[in-house]
């Protein structure tokens, strides 16, 4: 339910804050004093496009608030959840339009899209404009009325989202059918490169590996010579080593009587490196005794090494990318050889696709088929009370050849004005008058099954008048009664039937325009009732018969006879 509405610099408001409540508001005056800008300020918190002529004269920017509770609204608490915006029971969806045309959204104060704000705003408030009569000419809103009323909403997305996945699906299956020559010639062209990678059959880090033993086997020669000198040097030389010499000097000290601090630490670091030198010769001799000259391996190696790079030339990728190369091809050839490039799958996929989507389909006939007559009735009947007792609807469904993205049929309404007439389609039938009340007990019927909280009427009544009025404003009041309605109206048949009422004023100061919201009263609802009823001159007979239609609908107390 929408519990308040504030708007900063929109069109001819400067300052608005209004609260709403449960039941029927009704919002009226004159005309050109700003009724319906307040729906204009909701609707762009709504995600409405936003145009910088909204924007008040002199500011640099506008600024919406809407907010809702949604303690009763369980499908907007979910989207809230799965779009981790959920903050308790309240919702606040805000709009900024500055004059440069940036425009900025937020749902409890985190930044949204536009489609979020329009998503979670179809899921809390529904409005209903004078120009909807204009889309009742169109099937497709025709669908979409009966599928509400059906109850079939997400029935009727599932049928459409299966279509599209149907659709998608056939379409990458005849693409590959039509490519089969072409797949075919790479098929053949990955066997033979495949051939030559699992000859090769590198694994992952062997390059690496290789590359290290090729350089140890080109250099054995010198590495064998330098090791044997090294040795030699270190403890094997017939000329003097330095392990020898160590000891040597290592003993000098260790015969010196009364060593000082100096010499005792001379000592110990002779020792330390006669014992480094010596772990370093057994190191050195450990090498040379299993180090092997082996020509024949590392011509193998070589060998192994050329075919490596020869292919990643071949294939323009650094060696060391040849294994996952492999794998890539290897995945490639294994699609391919699925059914000619994952047919059988595909086509396995569009079978189940097309099963799902019929049976769907089906279900979807059935919820319109069984629906159809009583939406029917339902709207006949609300026709008759807004006196076009001789016309009658029927909804119209004709089979396709095929199943579309809105299911088996085609949805129309079809009228008929006059008892004995064919029915025929609004757009050959229908007057603009007629028109007006048949978009209105169409919207009736459909509102009392939407599990929207919040219903606007933004001047439905155009065009009606007397004791039709009088029906349209008890129907409001009703459908009010069992949720929130919000009404914009001339009529003061209706605007008496509800149960708040705002009145929309325009105040010119000679250099600016503003316009004004203000909740009324009891007596002062009398005095804008009766002026809707008589004009610019109230007489005490007008306010006698505004007084009488308040009374009727149970907004204003009898006054006591003297």
């Amino acid at each position: 339910m929408l519990t308040s509405l504030t708007i900063k610099n929109f069109t001819l408001v400067d300052q608005l804050d209004i609260e709403f409540a449960s039941g029927m508001t009704a919002i009226t005056g004159e005309t050109g004093a700003g009724k319906s800008l307040v729906l204009g300020a909701l609707a762009m918190a709504l995600g409405d496009r936003g145009d910088t002529d909204r924007i008040r004269a002199g500011s640099d920017r506008a600024d919406v608030t809407a907010a809702f509770s949604i303690a009763g609204n369980p499908l907007a608490s979910q989207w809230l959840a799965d779009q981790d915006l959920i903050d308790g029971d309240e919702c606040l969806l805000r709009r900024t339009l500055s004059a440069e045309g940036r425009s900025r959204g937020f749902i409890n104060g985190q930044p949204a899209t536009m489609q979020q704000l329009q998503q979670l705003g179809e899921l809390m408030i529904d409005i209903h404009s004078q120009h909807e009569h204009q889309s009742l000419l169109k099937r497709d809103t025709h669908r979409q009325l009966l599928d509400v009323f059906a109850g079939a909403g997400e029935l009727a997305t599932r049928v459409s989202a299966l279509h599209q996945d149907w659709r998608r699906v056939c379409q990458r299956l005849e693409e590959r059918e039509s490519r089969l020559e072409e797949l075919e010639a790479r098929r053949v062209l990955l066997q033979f490169q495949l051939e030559e990678l699992d000859a090769l059959a590198l694994e992952d880090g062997e390059l690496e590996a290789l590359e290290k033993e090729q350089s140890l086997l080109a250099n054995a020669e010198q590495i064998l010579r330098d090791s044997s000198a090294a040795l030699a040097l270190c403890a094997e030389s017939d000329q003097g080593d330095i392990l020898s010499l160590l000891t040597q000097a290592l003993h000098l000290l260790q015969a010196m009587p009364d060593k000082t601090p100096p010499l005792a630490e001379a000592e110990a670091l002779l020792d330390s490196a006669r014992i480094q030198v010596d772990e370093a010769a057994r190191e050195l001799q450990h090498h040379l005794n299993g180090f092997d000259l082996n020509p024949e391996r590392q011509q193998e190696v070589e060998e192994r090494l050329s075919l490596t790079y020869q292919l990643a030339r071949k294939h323009r990728v650094h060696p060391s990318e040849i294994s996952e190369l492999h794998r890539q091809l290897s995945a490639e050839m294994a699609e391919l050889s699925d059914g000619s490039g994952g047919l059988d799958s595909l086509r396995r996929q569009a079978d189940d696709l097309q099963q799902q989507l019929s049976e769907a389909a089906q279900q979807l006939s059935a919820k319109r088929r069984s629906a159809a007559e009583h939406f029917a009735a339902a709207v006949n009947e609300q026709l008759a009370s807004l006196a076009m007792a001789s016309a009658s609807l029927v909804v119209d469904l004709t089979p396709l050849n095929e199943c579309s993205p809105h299911g088996m049929e085609a949805v129309e309404f079809l009228l008929s004005t006059n008892t004995g007439q064919s029915h025929r389609s609004l757009i050959r039938i229908a007057s603009g008058g007629e028109l007006s009340r048949i978009s209105l007990a169409i919207q009736v019927v459909a509102a009392r099954h939407t599990q929207i909280p919040t219903l606007v009427f933004d001047e439905v009544d155009v065009g009606i008048g007397g004791a039709v009025a009088e029906v349209v404003g008890k129907l409001l009041r009703e459908l009010g009664s069992k949720g929130q309605v919000i009404c914009v109206t001339h009529l003061p048949q209706v605007a008496s039937c509800a149960h708040h009422h705002f009145l929309a004023s325009k105040v010119d100061n000679g250099e600016q325009a503003a316009s004004h919201l203000v909740s009324l009263t009891s007596d002062e609802r009398v005095g804008e009732i009766a002026r809707m009823l008589g004009g610019a001159t109230i007489t005490a007979q007008t306010l006698s018969h505004a007084r009488e239609m308040l009374t009727l609908s149970g907004q204003h107390p009898r006054r006591k006879r003297k």
